[in-house]
């Protein structure tokens, strides 16, 4: 058992290494334009930016997860904290485009190695009885990150220039390695387990291939790619049959309906979310001239919605099973896709205010219940693949959303930088954008909805 103090402590470390990662995203959609203007890159390069981050955290989330159990989950979270703080001091002083991709992709590793054991580490701290309360405030500082992004970025952009922006994470990064070495004391690992090696690589050469290859799609080489991702993929299940103690215990997937679903139903909500920043910022900088001050000022809308929300949903999980308040959240989520698909090319701003609202209060209802479902689902020697697994479903979740994005742009726009010429063709782009997106909510919410229950797996423990 751990004291009120212990959990208070690792909650507040928690939640500031989870407030880094949001934050970057959400301030690098106002400022990618100037990113843009600052290197001179097109539509589809300028999606890079953040696509390089998403595609090595998802490769290593799952990796790292692993090795955490048996190396120890606080010391894999203060090395991935050192590197998100070096990859954000070298994305400030980048001097191309290519330099600051690259530092977006040490940001990536240093990020899947915070995700993959943060959560891990509060479901293990934290009993069922408090652990949706938990989630849910970590969800929430997730979101305070989204929410302050947009303004901090905006102003930040606006006043001393874009890599303002990543300077910040880095005095923020310090303080959480300090705080950690100095309170958490528990290394939270299982030396039973061993690392399977041979699956790593032949899963990261699944997701590499897939993930990449969605985003050079319809390219010859984007088909390529994806087959090569799904052959990796079949010798990596061949392979994990085989392993006595696997990468991903493939049964937990075959035999538990709630764990498969709700991931299954996180990388959905995250698909069709997570690029809407991205192209509400184009949308209102491009075509109707906002500075990024008040784009960003704009785009605070949702994620203030989701703050509020995302703790008490998480909460009331405790109580109310969690699968009908993230099917909900689901729904919710898809009407607000539906409402700006409506508003965006030609609505008021209040309109467009409206729809963020909206989607803010479903990804809120949404988030917190489903991660409290697929942590409560599992065995405690199973909790650092599920955290992983949670951090990976959002991570692929995002990589499809901007893959999409990315692909819809190269076909309608293709590889020309963003001018007047083509506005046309982006607001075009950004409609067919989320006709997709309103497709795959309505199959999230099936998916949700027929997930099944954690109450008797609780029960159990």
């Amino acid at each position: 058992m751990y004291s009120q103090t212990e959990k208070s402590v690792l909650l507040l470390i928690s939640s500031l290494a989870s407030f880094l990662v949001p934050y970057t995203v959400s301030s690098l959609n106002v400022a990618l334009p100037a990113i843009g203007s600052s290197f001179g890159l097109d539509a589809v390069t300028l999606g890079w930016v953040t696509t390089a981050y998403l595609l090595i955290a998802a490769v290593f989330m799952l990796p790292f997860g692993k090795l955490a159990d048996i190396y120890g989950r606080k010391r894999v979270f203060i090395i991935g904290t050192i590197l998100f703080a070096i990859g954000s001091l070298l994305a400030a002083i980048s001097w191309s485009g290519s330099v600051i991709i690259i530092a977006r992709m040490i940001q990536g590793l240093g990020g899947a190695m915070v995700f993959s054991t943060s959560m891990a580490i509060v479901t293990v701290v934290f009993p069922p009885g408090e652990r949706g309360r938990a989630i849910g405030i970590i969800t929430a500082t997730v979101y305070a990150g989204l929410s302050l992004g947009p303004v901090l970025g905006g102003f930040l952009t606006q006043m001393y220039g874009w890599p303002s922006i990543f300077i910040v994470n880095v005095p923020l990064a310090l303080i959480v390695v300090v705080l950690t070495i100095l309170f958490l004391h528990d290394e939270w690992k299982d030396l039973k387990s061993g690392f399977d090696s041979g699956g790593a690589v032949l899963y990261g050469c699944m997701l590499m291939g897939i993930m990449y290859g969605l985003t050079v799609l319809p390219s010859p080489a984007g088909i390529l790619w994806i087959g090569g991702g799904v052959a990796g993929g079949y010798l990596f299940f061949r392979w994990e049959q085989k392993q006595e103690r696997p990468l991903i215990r493939l049964s937990t997937f075959r035999t538990n309906r709630t764990f498969l679903c709700s991931n299954v139903a996180a990388m959905i909500n995250y698909a069709v979310v997570f690029a809407v920043g991205f192209l509400v910022s184009l949308s209102l900088q491009y075509t109707r001239g906002f500075d990024p001050a008040t784009t960003g000022m704009i785009l605070l809308a949702q994620p203030l919605v989701q703050t509020v929300v995302s703790p008490l949903a998480g909460k009331a999980s405790d109580s109310v099973e969690p699968a009908i308040i993230a099917t909900l959240g689901m729904a919710a989520t898809t009407i607000g896709l539906g409402v700006l698909l409506i508003v965006l090319p030609s609505g008021s701003v209040l309109w467009i205010l409206a729809g963020l609202v909206i989607l803010g209060l479903g990804y809120g209802l949404f988030s917190s219940p489903n991660t409290n479902a697929i942590m409560s689902s599992v065995e405690v020697t199973d909790l650092g693949m599920a955290s992983g697994m949670v951090s990976t479903m959002r991570t692929v979740g995002q990589l499809i959303s901007l893959a999409i994005a990315m692909m819809v742009f190269s076909v309608v726009i293709g590889t020309v930088e963003i001018t007047p010429d083509v506005y046309h063709q982006l607001e075009r782009s950004i409609s067919i954008i989320l006709l997709v997106f309103i497709g795959l909510g309505i199959l999230g919410i099936f998916t949700s909805y027929v997930r099944g229950t954690v109450r008797n797996h609780e029960s159990e423990e």
